[in-house]
């Protein structure tokens, strides 16, 4: 997946492209997936790289989601476990089964969550991945050793998936070109194109790599920017009002000694009603999350302190050891593109997570809201409206059964780092033969060999350090030090695969320094 070619194949494009996405996160890349392999002329233009946002800063779950059950919303449930059976067939070198213990401090807790998850399993039906059970105060223990074991009665174990959403989202990007669909990062939308009836025919974009501007004639126009989507809007119609609500969510990842074995916890009622994890991550624990009301979409949120409070506070309601601050290795934030309720007086947690697709008069179609796990449902929902209002043959959805790009379901997601390139692992291998200096590790903590900053940027369209360190490889996510200690031997890997100089790494560099003060505390 080059740049360069990809640049090629829309320079050479005459006719109007049949679907153009704007956006190239989780939902943007799902659309070019749906259009592509439809057969349909697709064609997705991210403006900064994908993932970048949202899609990127997830709590890395495929799941059903617990709390909605608890909330009533069964249809949403039932979607999304279908979803989760369907991303773990279809991607298994990126999606694995997780095992989640819920810990009882109340006597009443076993029963009310033990027949709740049993709910949880029969809703999965045949895409199952394994059945809940009760477990004595020693079984819990002796899976949660870190636990504290004050109070402490039983648990109840049931299963969830896990991923690595940067990884995922590449990963749909070469599926995407694996049907002829053409994805390119850094290249900004600025505005849209309508005929004489005010219908729109195509948008007016610029390549902020090389400057070059470009008009686009498109049949259907797909705005799936996130919590960014009311920017578009307002491209189409200036007055509209805004519909996305954004809510931060918050991070902390520590070291596994937090949490030394495979199974994860889950709190399914936090102090303010909230729902909180601790899960095990490429070798690290991630904690989280928070549920903040923001009044503006930002591209690099800032964690704030009472919501890093809170996190700590609460996982040290679970764990022998309290973390602190000096735990912390990494802390990321993100915005989820809620659709704004109706009326006022909703807290975040209760907006409904369900995913909408609106049509402006002018055929501008937008998806909002939904997350990572029902992203195939979003596109072929957006998909299925694109071919209404592009009046384009209709062609049935095939991503039910299509494996995403580079599957292989023979490799071990949790021993083995290179496993998320699936396939492409062994290329990667084939690569340090050919030149054994790529082998070399550059982080074992991260961890990174160079030659996966070759590959990344041969193969990945990587264009910055903060790609490569971010969404590559997630080490700015993982240990946020050791990604800067590492970042100007991966400049200059990068400054040389690119042709690059001095000046370059040093802009980088400094770009990098700044986006990383964020993810440290």
């Amino acid at each position: 997946m080059r740049r360069e070619k990809m640049i090629k194949r829309l320079n050479k494009q005459k006719e109007p492209w049949d679907i153009v996405i704007i956006g190239g996160g989780a939902t943007g890349l799902g659309v070019a997936v749906d259009a592509a392999s439809r057969g349909y002329k697709t064609l997705l233009l991210e403006q900064h790289d994908f993932a970048k946002g949202t899609s990127s800063r997830s709590t890395k779950l495929v799941h059903g989601g617990v709390r909605y059950l608890q909330q009533g919303d069964i249809s949403l449930v039932l979607e999304a476990l279908k979803e989760r059976g369907l991303m773990i067939k279809n991607a298994p070198h990126l999606v694995k089964n997780q095992a989640f213990i819920i810990p009882n401090y109340e006597w009443w807790d076993g029963p009310f969550y033990q027949v709740g998850l049993k709910v949880y399993d029969l809703m999965s039906g045949k895409l199952g991945i394994g059945s809940s059970k009760k477990l004595s105060k020693e079984e819990t223990i002796g899976h949660i050793p870190t636990i504290d074991q004050k109070g402490l009665k039983g648990g109840v174990v049931y299963y969830d998936g896990q991923f690595d959403d940067a990884r995922m989202a590449l990963s749909l990007a070469k599926t995407a070109k694996q049907f002829n669909g053409v994805v390119l990062n850094y290249f900004e939308v600025t505005g849209l194109k309508k005929n004489e009836e005010e219908i729109i025919c195509g948008l007016t974009a610029k390549d902020l790599e090389s400057g070059k501007e470009y008009s686009i004639d498109a049949r259907a126009v797909i705005n799936a920017t996130g919590v960014f989507a009311d920017r578009i809007k307002k491209m189409d119609e200036p007055e509209v009002k805004e519909m996305i609500q954004p809510s931060q969510g918050i991070h902390l990842v520590v070291s596994k000694e937090f949490l030394p074995d495979k199974y994860a916890i889950m709190v399914p009622h936090t102090k303010d009603g909230r729902v909180m994890f601790a899960v095990p991550w490429h070798d690290k624990v991630v904690l989280g999350t928070t549920d903040t009301m923001k009044e503006k979409p930002e591209l690099e949120p800032k964690a704030q302190e009472e919501e890093i409070d809170f996190i700590l506070e609460t996982a040290g309601q679970y764990l022998v050891k309290q973390p602190t601050r000096a735990d912390v290795l990494a802390v990321f934030s993100g915005l989820r593109p809620l659709a704004k309720p109706e009326g006022d007086g909703k807290s975040t947690k209760e907006i409904s997570r369900h995913h909408k697709v609106m049509i402006s008069q002018s055929g501008l179609i937008t998806i909002i809201g939904g997350k990572w796990t029902t992203y195939r449902k979003m596109a072929e929902d957006t998909v299925d409206n694109a071919i209404l209002i592009g009046a384009l043959q209709e062609r049935k959805c095939i991503t039910h059964n299509l494996p995403i790009y580079g599957y292989d379901k023979n490799l071990d997601l949790t021993t083995d780092p290179l496993a998320v390139y699936g396939t492409e692992k062994y290329q990667l291998l084939e690569l340090e033969e050919e030149y054994p200096e790529l082998a070399e590790i550059l982080s074992d903590d991260i961890p990174l060999r160079k030659s996966q900053v070759v590959w990344a940027v041969r193969n990945e369209m990587a264009i910055t350090v903060e790609d490569m360190l971010s969404r590559r490889v997630r080490g700015l996510f993982l240990n946020s030090g050791e990604a800067k200690r590492v970042a100007p031997e991966v400049a200059a890997i990068m400054a040389e695969e690119l042709g690059k100089g001095k000046d370059w790494i040093d802009d980088q560099l400094a770009a990098f320094e700044k986006v990383a003060s964020n993810y440290s505390i």
